[in-house]
């Protein structure tokens, strides 16, 4: 019984941990929040937050997922993956230190295979593209997209516009990532879209 106890102990702890980093980072900026700052806020030692976690890196990457769940569990009300695209990073412009988190990993450290967040990035840009491609091919089905349109490489190319924006709204915050970003989806769909009409 005491292990029991002392296993939802060690899970909701963990939980509290995740909640805390994700708070932290979102205000404070993903270079302004150390381990320490995380561990004080949660009342351990650095050693014992890092007890939840096989490394710093690990506790990052679940840092993501959390804020991947908490954005998934959203109604964004959506009518296509342009408009659905734009509406995230819209949000993105509302927690800067998350997305110099997602930036700082994704475009650096996490290129490296044997980085903790490595195989995290490789699955959300496989399962982002999936999706998105999947989407477009409803929209080709319904006659909204044209037919020869590589639903994959529209994806692809949709993904990297929003990554990119949000590189260069971190050098310049008076940027309006998320108008660019419709802009080029919408350019996108409409484009994809235009012969259907002739």
């Amino acid at each position: 019984m005491a292990r029991r106890g002392s296993y939802a102990k060690g899970i909701a702890k963990r939980e509290e941990i995740l909640t805390i980093a994700l708070d932290l980072v979102a205000v404070n900026g993903f270079r302004r929040t150390s381990i320490k700052d995380i561990a004080d806020a949660v009342g351990l030692t650095q050693a014992g937050l890092l007890h939840y976690f096989d490394s710093k890196d690990e506790l990052w990457v679940e840092v993501l997922k959390r804020r991947d769940a908490i954005d998934d569990a959203h109604d964004w009300q959506a009518s296509d993956p342009a408009e659905l695209l734009a509406a995230v990073v819209r949000h993105n412009a509302e927690v800067p230190g998350l997305v110099q988190m997602f930036v700082n990993l994704s475009a650096a450290a996490a290129t490296d295979p044997e980085h903790a967040a490595h195989d995290y990035f490789q699955q959300r840009y496989d399962t982002g593209r999936a999706t998105m491609a999947g989407q477009l091919r409803e929209m080709q089905d319904g006659g909204r997209l044209r037919a020869d349109i590589d639903t994959e490489a529209l994806a692809s190319i949709m993904l990297a516009v929003s990554d990119g924006m949000q590189i260069q709204w971190l050098y310049d915050p008076s940027r309006d990532m998320a108008a660019h970003v419709e802009l080029i989806a919408q350019l996108a769909v409409t484009q994809a879209a235009a012969s259907i009409a002739d």
